[in-house]
């Protein structure tokens, strides 16, 4: 028995296959999605993890989307608001958005200005550890002018003023439904971060965290046509391999996402016949985190905070940038990615306005002049080879996500950094766990418990802002916050919290092109980060789909109310 008979199954036993949709939707059965990085949780104000926002966004939806061009699209308002059509005021400190007319909630109740201005104070509420804070940061104000008309006042002139409520890691929550779920109280509202109340074309009806979900077509959808599927299924787990052959090659699944697959692998796949590669740049970037914490164990709940004190050598700018020109990039995108990724220096590789010049030193490997920069240093080898200063030896627990790419990746780096004389220890932890919400696991790249860490940070829209506001020293994971922050490198600078807030005030968009390249070259020159590949979103489509439109500037199933099955 196939997975696929073993999933429709399941779905006809819960009485899904069958539920009563309008005649104008639902014709076309049900769709399946393969997140090998099972969700764990539907709220993407309390999860760093792509793959929970990747399923929150069938259910919640920002005012405004981002198509495949990286066109900013309305998606529950009428018009995107410019200073030309008097949405955004001259003065640049406020934006207004108009809700569309008879727009409901999934339970059939109106959805108003006031959820809108919820959202904002859920997501600012103190000690609530919201993840998507950067995304409302410089706002003063959110009101409802009336019930469709929402109004963002800034506490200074915010020229990109298309961040709160923009793209997937900023929907529109129900005020209703998390009223309660204020503050340190979120994180506890399991039913709620579980099965969101949202505007989408889905609707959850069973979720079993790092599991699978099960969605209904969502009654009081706007479109009464749309979605096409009367339930939708998303399966966690397994491998991005396997990911791609149940779809590419045995026709099990209709989508995959995140094919982090060796390019050969993938070709081959393909000639199954059953599916097809579909990629799309945007702003993901493979990279490697440095704690600039110190994450000794023997600290206790100390450790990877404030309290621990610096890292004991990351902090070192020799170490940092010797670590870096140890690796080949071009080698890395040759084994792992082939036509998907691009060698980069870069935090911010995309647009091409932002990208900056000043490191591409780290495209040239350089081993030599890493082991001079550590002899110089005073970081000296011993009878094993592994260098020490002042009893501190270079030896790395380096960490990432199960995924056979980025095994193959850290292998690479731990054979280049023994060539400078860095001892390094290759740890890899199960994606769904890595990545998910549970502030009590030691193992999510939020506690970092470990020196170096790999994953990929991409940001929705075109504007990164918001992204780079996530390095700011009031963005770092701690328990105050539960866990929750985007700084996963404890990179804390007063000098780039105060360039982030001069961006944020920057009209022109010149100027603020080299504001973003300071701030990019401060994190990169920090050795805080040290980039690797740009990366292409790649999944895996089913030749039976129709309408798929993939994005690398939101999330990739933003459309699915459009897919259809073809005849």
């Amino acid at each position: 028995m196939t997975i696929k008979t073993l999933l429709t199954g399941t779905a006809l036993a819960a009485g899904l296959l069958g539920t009563a949709v309008h005649a104008e939707r639902g014709e076309d059965g049900q769709v399946n999605i393969l997140l090998w990085q099972a969700p764990s949780i539907l709220n993407p104000y309390l999860s760093a993890g792509t793959k929970d926002m990747m399923a929150a966004a069938l259910t919640l939806e920002p005012l405004v989307r981002f198509d495949s061009g990286g066109n900013m699209v309305p998606i529950l308002v009428t018009e995107i608001p410019t200073v030309e059509n008097g949405g955004v005021s001259k003065d640049l400190t406020s934006i207004s958005y108009t809700l569309i007319d008879g727009l409901k909630w999934s339970d059939g109740t109106d959805v108003t200005a006031e959820d809108a201005v919820f959202t904002w104070a859920y997501c600012t509420a103190e000690d609530g550890g919201c993840s998507q804070t950067d995304y409302y940061a410089g706002v003063e104000n959110v009101e409802a002018v009336d019930a469709k008309t929402i109004k963002i006042t800034f506490d200074k002139p915010t020229p990109y003023p298309y961040t709160p409520f923009v793209g997937y890691r900023s929907p529109i929550l129900q005020k209703a439904q998390f009223e309660n779920c204020l503050g340190a109280r979120a994180i506890e509202c399991t039913d709620q971060n579980f099965g969101p109340i949202g505007t989408g074309p889905f609707v959850v009806t069973d979720f079993r965290a790092n599991d699978m979900i099960m969605y209904k077509a969502n009654d009081y959808y706007r479109d009464p046509a749309k979605p096409a599927f009367a339930t939708a299924l998303i399966k966690g787990g397994g491998d991005p391999a396997s990911a791609a052959r149940a779809v590419l090659d045995t026709g099990e699944f209709d989508y995959a996402w995140n094919l982090q697959v060796e390019p050969e692998i993938l070709t081959q796949l393909e000639k199954g016949g059953k599916g097809k590669v579909v990629s799309a740049f945007g702003a993901a970037m493979e990279r490697i985190e440095l704690n600039q914490y110190n994450p000794d164990p023997a600290l206790g709940d100390k450790r990877s905070t404030a309290e621990a004190g610096p890292h004991p050598f990351n902090t070192d700018p020799a170490v940092a940038k010797a670590l870096s020109l140890a690796i080949d990039r071009n080698i890395v995108v040759e084994a792992g990615y082939g036509q998907a990724g691009r060698p980069t220096c870069n935090n911010v590789a995309a647009p091409d306005i932002y990208a900056s010049s000043t490191n591409d030193w780290c495209l040239t490997q350089d081993i030599d002049e890493a082991n001079r920069l550590l002899d110089e240093a005073g970081w000296v080898r011993g009878s094993d080879g592994v260098r020490e200063k002042d009893g501190v030896r270079l030896s790395i627990l380096f960490q990432t996500s199960t995924n056979s790419v980025r095994q193959g990746t850290q292998a690479l780096i731990k054979h280049w950094w023994d060539q400078i004389g860095v001892e390094t220890e290759l740890r890899n932890i199960a994606a769904a766990v890595y990545f998910g919400g549970d502030t009590s696991s030691p193992d999510t790249i939020q506690k970092f418990y470990a020196d170096a860490e790999e994953f990929n940070k991409p940001f929705s829209g075109t504007d990164p802002s918001g992204y780079l506001g996530g390095w700011t020293c009031e963005s770092i994971p701690r328990p105050e916050t539960n866990w929750l922050g985007e700084n996963m490198a404890r990179y804390c600078n007063p000098d780039y919290d105060a360039l982030v807030e001069k961006l944020l005030g920057t009209t022109e968009l010149e100027a603020r092109a080299e504001i973003v390249k300071q701030l990019n070259d401060m994190l990169v020159g920090s050795g805080a980060i040290l980039p690797l590949v740009h990366r292409g979103s790649v999944a895996g489509v089913s030749n039976s789909l129709d309408g798929v439109d993939v994005t690398a500037w939101d999330a990739e199933l933003w459309n699915i109310a459009d897919w259809t099955r073809k005849d």
